[in-house]
This record gives C-alpha cells, structure tokens and sequence, in this order.
C-alpha cells in the first residue's frame, strides 16, 4: 500500500506540473495578407532588445535573425510577445517560395505600422531570406512590400521554458519576463505560488513579456504558472525560482509545452 501510495503521489505531482500543457491548436493553415518593411543593418539581426524586454538575447540564437516588430494589432500591448509568424512575399521574379519564421520581440507603432495595419517590420537578415537566392539587395531596395503571414507554433528545440528575474526585483516587487516558450509563445496571465502555500498569487502584465507582483514579503523558492494568451494552454513550473534568487539571474524550468 506504502508503494502504490508513492507511485499514485509521484503522477499526480505530473499531471499537476504539465496542466493541459500538451497540446496545441496554434498552427493556422490560411494565409492572410501583410504589408512588411525591414529595418537594422542589410544582413543584420535586427534590434537590440525591443518593446518586449528580451535584451540581449534578440541578437543569440534561437532568437537572432528571427527578430521581427510587429504593428499593434499583433502586440496586443505586449501580450502578442514571443508569438511566432511565418511571412513570404508572393512576387515570384524575386521571392522565394520559401517563408521566413519570426518570433515577435518588438513592436512598430507608427508610420507603416499605423492606421490599424497589419505589418510586419523584419531584421535585414529575416527580410532577405523571403528572396531568391542572391536577391536579397534587391528585394530590400524595394522598401514596403506585399505579404502573406500565419501564426505557426513556437519552436525551441532542445530549450525550456526560462524565467528572467529582472533587474530591480525584491522580496516586495517581483518582476518575471519569461523566455523561450514553445507552442503559442505568447501569455495571457501569469501566478506564482511561495515556499509552503497552496494559493497561486496573480501577477499583473506589465510591459512586453513582463510580468510582476506587489506583496511580501515574498517567500521562495517559488513556483511560477502561465496560461498562454491564444489557446488557455497552462503549465506549472514547481519551484523554480529558488529560496536564494538574484536580480538579473535567469532559471530554466524541466518543462516546456510540447
């Protein structure tokens, strides 16, 4: 009885950690029209940080050279953050029929991206890649030009779900920016759960992928749980801010939504 009590323990802590991380209804199969622009050096990666708050990790792989910055009808005020986005162009004595995949880590308020807009402003490197071979100047001397996007699921191969402490950050005011989510990549609420307790406390949406909590004194270590913006998908990180946390330290999950 001992044994099977163990075991019985053992899935359900599980099955409580995954939630209904498990499956995903992101990937759209129909292509809807765009307009696009790109912006930074000509086979550059594009912005350093951006809107979202991912700081220097645009310019290192998974992220470098996928940047984009989206108008606001796709950053959602900050909520379409870490989103991902197949976008080709469709003039075919210069684009490829290949498309480029970009992760949303910056938004494009105003001139092309105004007026209610949908518009994608690339990095060089991610606009060039649209062309054919060789045509990359080119396509982006062209400046402004049509496309075709869909939402495509978020893909960090081999990469958990991480939590940035960010700067600033005390046992009262605690500010999480989340990285590398997979699948929807996108959030729309966020709690976190202290040492010894079994009430998940809300933590408010800030800016771009930030999220933060005004209590305390907060006790670690503590669990974080996300719920995804597009499709309610939720997973619970158990302890992975530890009891001895840092400001601008980074903690990487077991988990990701697969």
């Amino acid at each position: 009885m001992a044994a099977l009590f163990v075991v019985s323990s053992i899935l359900l802590f599980i099955l409580l950690s995954l939630d209904s991380a498990t499956s995903f209804q992101i990937a759209d199969p129909q292509w809807h029209p765009a307009t696009a622009t790109w912006y930074g050096s000509a086979d550059g990666d594009g912005s350093d940080g951006g809107a979202c708050g991912y700081g220097s990790l645009v310019d290192v792989v998974p992220y470098k050279a996928r940047v984009g910055a989206v108008s606001p009808v796709l950053f959602k005020n900050g909520e379409g953050c870490g989103a991902c986005y197949k976008v080709k162009c469709l003039d075919q004595s210069i684009c490829s029929r290949r498309a480029v995949t970009i992760i949303v880590t910056d938004e494009c308020p105003g001139g092309y991206c105004s007026g209610g807009k949908t518009h994608f402003d690339l990095s060089g490197a991610a606009f060039s890649r649209m062309a054919v071979s060789g045509h990359g100047p080119q396509l982006r001397n062209r400046g402004e030009i049509s496309v075709v996007f869909r939402r495509t699921p978020c893909k960090y191969h081999q990469q958990n779900i991480a939590f940035h402490v960010n700067e600033g950050s005390t046992p009262f005011w605690l500010s999480l920016l989340v990285e590398y989510e997979d699948g929807d990549g996108d959030i729309g609420a966020m709690q976190i759960q202290q040492a010894n307790s079994a009430q998940w406390l809300d933590m408010r949406h800030v800016w771009g992928a930030t999220w933060c909590i005004t209590a305390g004194p907060l006790n670690g270590p503590f669990s974080v749980r996300i719920t995804t913006l597009s499709t309610k998908q939720t997973l619970s990180a158990r302890d992975v801010i530890p009891r001895n946390w840092s400001p601008k330290a980074t903690y990487t999950s077991r988990l990701n939504f697969s």
